[in-house]
């Protein structure tokens, strides 16, 4: 290992990932953001459009010139529309630079199930095979030599890290899973939109995306990976928005295997993250709140069995914007390049 760092850059700078990318870069020491990409203020410096950043990351937000960009830079952070990935990043792999993309349109194995998640048209289907799902408690050796990391949706995340012991054990049923998770505000981005206003979110908490949501066929598709089958699963998953900026809660149940002991299964659960620094399992008896996990790239975790109706209850929290989306994105990178996973994601959480 050389003490030469990485060059990286992001396009889609300016958006809530895009800023929290931003924000836990500028402290890496083996990570050296080179490039930003903003369509909306292509000349403006970056402590321009979020002047907490002054001093701090001044660069200067530049267009999407993408043979400029793959000169800058060895690996890029793409934190584009949907349908927008699928045409820029196979021209900055054919230009030779390695992709963490955040858009929906590379973490599918079948066409068919994105596109009719997505209502598009998969421009490069054929990416879908080499792209590996970018959940490095799941993938991490193949995330390490990747060209193509698909970062996962957040709800996706929060649910699927606490499905993974008990799927992986066959100790719950594979049908009739439920998945009911809250996110914070802004898991809808960085966008004028009346519904996410201050005013119809405060004091405010509702269900959407009832039937149909997109999320629901990521988390199937790879839950049926760690049940072993080579389907999806069928899951009932049910997303909230709550008011708050930032997290994510799922509350999950499943109905236990007969045979299985109920006192059993926090040990489960704490031997298979045992070795999974961003997983945290909590002590019997204690919840994941979203406030302990702001800020950082951690997954509480917690599990109980209700004995009288013979149901599991699995409840994760992450933040939405780290281990959801941008810190997770760092800790695929710095497998990607060789360093340890943590590396530059170790601050605390619990804010104020």
């Amino acid at each position: 290992m050389t003490n030469q760092k990485n060059r990286i850059g992001i396009i889609g700078a300016t958006g809530y990932v895009g800023m929290e990318l931003v924000r836990l870069l500028s402290g890496h020491r083996r990570l050296e953001l080179t490039t930003l990409v903003s369509q909306s203020y292509i000349g403006k410096r970056f402590s321009e459009v979020y002047p907490a950043f002054t001093k701090i990351c001044d660069l200067v937000l530049r267009d999407m010139d993408l043979d400029a960009i793959a000169d800058a830079c060895d690996i890029v952070i793409t934190a584009l529309p949907h349908g927008v990935s699928a045409t820029v990043v196979p021209e900055l792999l054919s230009r030779g630079v390695r992709v963490v993309d955040h858009s929906g349109d590379f973490r599918y194995r079948d066409v068919l199930v994105y596109e009719k998640a997505y209502k598009l048209t998969h421009p490069h289907p054929e990416l879908l095979a080499e792209a590996v799902y970018g959940l490095p408690e799941f993938y991490r050796d193949r995330i390490a030599t990747a060209r193509l990391v698909a970062n996962p949706g957040c709800y996706p995340t929060c649910s699927l890290l606490a499905l993974k012991p008990l799927l992986n054990a066959g100790v719950i049923k594979t049908d009739g899973i439920i998945i009911d998770a809250t996110s914070g505000v802004s898991g809808a981005g960085r966008k004028a939109d009346l519904s996410f206003a201050y005013c119809e979110t405060d004091e405010s908490y509702k269900a959407y995306g009832v039937i149909g949501h997109r999320h629901t066929s990521e988390i199937e598709q790879e839950a049926g990976f760690l049940a072993g089958q080579h389907e999806p699963l069928a899951i009932t998953f049910t997303p909230h928005l709550a008011p708050m900026k930032r997290g994510m809660l799922a509350t999950i149940y499943a109905d236990l295997v007969p045979s299985v002991e109920a006192a059993s299964l926090h040990e489960l659960v704490a031997r298979a993250y045992e070795h999974d620094y961003f997983v945290r399992v909590l002590p019997a008896g204690h919840y994941p709140d979203t406030r302990q996990v702001a800020y950082t790239n951690f997954c509480d975790i917690a599990v109980t069995a209700d004995i009288r109706t013979g149901k599991v209850k699995i409840i994760s929290a992450i933040d939405n914007l780290g281990k959801g989306a941008a810190a997770q994105a760092i800790q695929a990178i710095n497998l990607m390049v060789g360093l340890p996973e943590n590396e530059g994601l170790t601050t605390a959480g619990g804010s104020i």
